[in-house]
């Protein structure tokens, strides 16, 4: 895209009427999409998040996250719809949009608009391959204590990674996203009665609350905040589901599709976590299925439930960083190579996480870091950044309020990318460098 600012007739163009799309999805189809999106393992990561902030400062801290999370998705989407708009493009993904802001912003900020399209890209890559192989891992580590226990062998998890490639390798060969609906929809059924399940072990005897934290420690409260965006993880599906719809306009607004996915799930977080947390305290573990009783056959049916859950949210989890990596290599290929190109590539990078998580086997130490560093980029920083260079010189409300709002939300987010980054990385070192510390 040419460094050039264009500015047309905002009115004068329709996006929605003008988007090209073969087999969109509906608006229930598309909300689906988003709660599976965010609806995975990281929803039983929730109760570690209460042990971290605290059962009562829990309960609202989600609420806040959650409502913080709705409110930058407005700012990204709705900043992708005026763009479109304005220079009469139909969709724009998220590194477009930002892509496009840039390149027609102040002559300032017009030489960043290459470099922010690739580093947008390369988060979002990055993102979304570490979930993969923190779906793989928590896969296989069900897989393995329930197989381990009843059969009382003792493989590890890496056998289990490789014994999962298999039905992984397969599914992750669906390209086309509306016909990743049912996966999606069969994974939220299934994850939403583990879920259940899980919440009837935990309310099935008293709960006691002695002993048990109300309000976070200040050192912990980076690591409620990137538990709590991690279990969201959903903006990177944001605009590729978004630009599939059938009737865009549904998306956004109080009762729109985003408002409604979070609503759902902002429920589901507080049950499990304010529960979890009040049930097993300070033994929280970072799954709250590795809480269940490993003697109980509903236990372990749970966890198998999660699993396949998990391995059926793969292929969504899949299709947003082979977008940005095909949309790169698409026209380097022949039109007649391109089928096996896209098979190869999927496999090989399939095998290159696999080794990845084979190697270490115990990524949820990086929960934390996906949580800080990737999405307080993604969910913060970006979104804010987008907004206030698109609204420039003086679209910024009434005594310039929404650039004041802009930058809270900006030191907010470089807060977290600082001090959660580096608390989870010097629990990284901790684990595997013995004594040292950054």
């Amino acid at each position: 895209m040419e460094n050039t600012a264009v500015k047309l007739d905002d009115d004068a163009y329709d996006p929605f009427l003008n988007r090209e799309i073969r087999k969109p999805n509906s608006n229930f189809g598309t909300l689906i999409h988003l709660v599976k999106g965010s609806l995975g393992t990281g929803i039983m990561a929730i109760p570690l998040a209460f042990k971290n902030g605290g059962l009562f400062f829990g309960a609202i801290g989600i609420i806040a996250v959650c409502l913080l999370y709705v409110h930058c998705v407005e700012l990204l989407v709705g900043t992708a719809h005026k763009a479109c708009k304005r220079y009469r493009i139909p969709t724009l993904g998220f590194a477009e949009t930002a892509d496009t802001v840039l390149v027609n912003g102040p002559p300032a900020v017009r030489r960043f608009a290459n470099f922010s399209r690739n580093y947008i890209d390369g988060m979002l890559v990055f993102h979304s391959l570490l979930i993969f192989c923190l779906f793989q891992i928590f896969i296989a580590a069900s897989l393995r204590d329930v197989i381990n226990n009843q059969l009382q062998i003792t493989w590890s998890t890496g056998v289990y990674v490789a014994f999962v490639t298999v039905p992984i390798a397969l599914i992750i060969q669906i390209r086309v996203l509306k016909y990743l609906v049912p996966f999606s929809a069969l994974s939220n059924a299934l994850m939403i009665i583990a879920f259940g399940i899980t919440l009837y072990f935990l309310v099935n005897e008293p709960v006691s609350l002695d002993n048990r934290n109300l309000w976070p420690e200040w050192s912990r409260l980076p690591f409620f905040v990137s538990t709590i965006l991690f279990a969201i993880q959903g903006i990177r599906f944001v605009l590729p589901i978004e630009n599939k719809m059938k009737h865009p306009q549904y998306f956004l607004g109080t009762c729109g599709v985003v408002s409604q996915a979070i609503a759902f799930l902002s429920i589901l977080y507080i049950a499990t976590g304010f529960f979890g947390y009040a049930r097993y305290g300070d033994d929280t573990k970072a799954s709250i299925t590795l809480n269940l009783p490993s003697d109980n056959r509903l236990a372990e049916f749970t966890r198998l439930l999660a699993a396949l859950s998990a391995l059926f949210q793969m292929p969504l989890g899949f299709y947003v960083p082979m977008e940005i990596i095909w949309q790169r290599l698409e026209d380097r290929i022949p039109d007649d190579q391109q089928n096996m190109a896209q098979i190869s590539i999927r496999f090989g990078l399939m095998s290159i996480l696999t080794v990845v998580s084979v190697t270490v086997p115990d990524l949820q130490l990086f929960v934390g870091l996906v949580g800080s560093f990737c999405s307080s980029n993604l969910v913060l920083i970006v979104p804010v950044l987008v907004d206030t260079i698109f609204r420039w010189p003086n679209d910024y409300g009434l005594c310039g309020w929404i650039l004041l709002k802009n930058a809270i939300l900006a030191v907010l987010g470089i807060l977290l990318l600082v001090f959660g980054t580096y608390s989870s990385l010097q629990r990284i070192v901790k684990t595997y460098g013995g004594n040292f510390e950054l």
